[in-house]
């Protein structure tokens, strides 16, 4: 039997979550100083898949430049370029995410047996080896790993409907709460045979969600749902990176390791920090990163992670926060709740984000101007 390949969908603007994305491809949003891409190449190795596609587009060279051929993981990445030649100057035009992949497969041939396909905005820990057994055990064409989430949520995801062997008879695509026929959820987790593959039209946007499986649905190919229990944490609104940071510093995702040393309990500190310990007050869970400078007076409380680089001033206070690298906290200021950059900030508490004065300034309430 051929081994396992593997697709990391990636070609996305990822404007749900900006500015998170303002400057980043949306794999590349950091947790505790790693791209999520990463860690999803790190668990696709844990699996034996070692031969990896990923289709790009929006701010591309980010993704390349970082992961490169694959070797620092162990395996071999390759990258397909979604865009176009206009005038002189190439520009990004995403395909969609089942038409990246037949470009892939019209230009190389890639998917010539059983891919894993995955979305790379997601952490999550799934037993990829029990997946695909059962999806070789049932003979299917694609599998569509699920999750049950609340039925006021369901108009956030792609929702299936199957019958009692688990084949899929419906997908709605992101219904109203009345109108779905199912609170079983796509995680954005495939399995895929080659011959599903040529039933996506050439050199054209053909999403996955939206067109392909109500198409496999229609000419009735053995299309069947995984019902599995497993971390899903998607990344779908700023407000979501916020929690699962917050989930992630408190431990209750148990695949994802703190870096640095903890050198207290709770608090886990990077190489080349300068922080005022006699002081100070800092309250676990903290990740300190490298090059942090930490004044008298300040207050950490956690969750919070400070990001490479960050300086928090005399008697600011720090509080269930993320600061993004190189970010200024002022004297006297106070963040609660926060993603702070040095551009902007994003108040998790009213949901609103707030941009900042000319780059590099420092951080103060007045230089905010509320986003329109």
């Amino acid at each position: 039997m051929k081994k396992i390949k593997g697709m990391i969908l990636a070609a996305g603007k990822g404007t749900r979550v900006r500015p998170l994305t303002q400057d980043l491809p949306k794999p590349m949003i950091p947790v505790l100083g790693k791209p999520l891409m990463e860690y999803l190449i790190e668990h696709l190795a844990k699996y034996g898949i070692d031969e990896i596609m990923v289709n790009v587009s929006y701010k591309h060279w980010k993704i390349e430049n970082y992961f490169d051929n694959g070797s620092r993981w162990g395996v071999q990445i390759g990258y397909s370029y979604e865009g176009i030649y206009d005038h002189g100057e190439i520009i990004p035009k995403s395909l969609g995410s089942a038409g990246g992949m037949r470009k892939i497969q019209d230009f190389g041939g890639f998917f010539d047996t059983t891919t894993l396909v995955i979305c790379g905005d997601a952490l999550i820990d799934l037993d990829i080896g029990a997946a695909i057994f059962e999806h070789k055990a049932k003979k299917a064409m694609v599998s569509v790993i699920t999750l049950e989430v609340p039925n006021s949520e369901v108009s956030n995801y792609g929702v299936v409907e199957t019958d009692e062997d688990g084949r899929i008879i419906s997908f709605q695509e992101k219904p109203a709460p009345e109108e779905a026929r199912s609170n079983f959820a796509s995680t954005g987790i495939y399995i895929f045979e080659p011959e599903a593959i040529n039933l996506i039209p050439q050199g054209q946007e053909f999403d996955i969600g939206s067109q392909l499986f109500p198409l496999l649905v229609e000419k009735g190919m053995p299309f069947y749902a995984q019902k599995r229990f497993f971390n899903w944490i998607d990344i779908g609104h700023v407000s979501d990176y916020w929690a699962v940071l917050q989930r992630v510093l408190k431990g209750e995702v148990s695949h994802i390791q703190m870096p640095g040393t903890e050198i207290k309990p709770g608090i886990w500190v990077g190489l080349n920090t300068r922080i005022d310990w006699d002081n100070v007050t800092i309250e676990g869970p903290v990740y300190i990163d490298s090059g942090v400078c930490i004044r008298a007076g300040a207050k950490i409380i956690g969750p919070s992670w400070l990001s490479l680089g960050s300086h928090i001033c005399r008697n600011a206070t720090v509080s269930q926060s993320v600061l993004l690298p190189y970010t200024r906290i002022s004297a006297g200021m106070n963040f609660d709740e926060t993603i702070v950059s040095p551009q902007y900030y994003f108040d998790h508490k009213n949901g609103e984000t707030y941009y900042l004065g000319d780059e590099g300034t420092e951080l103060r309430w007045g230089d905010s101007r509320r986003q329109r």
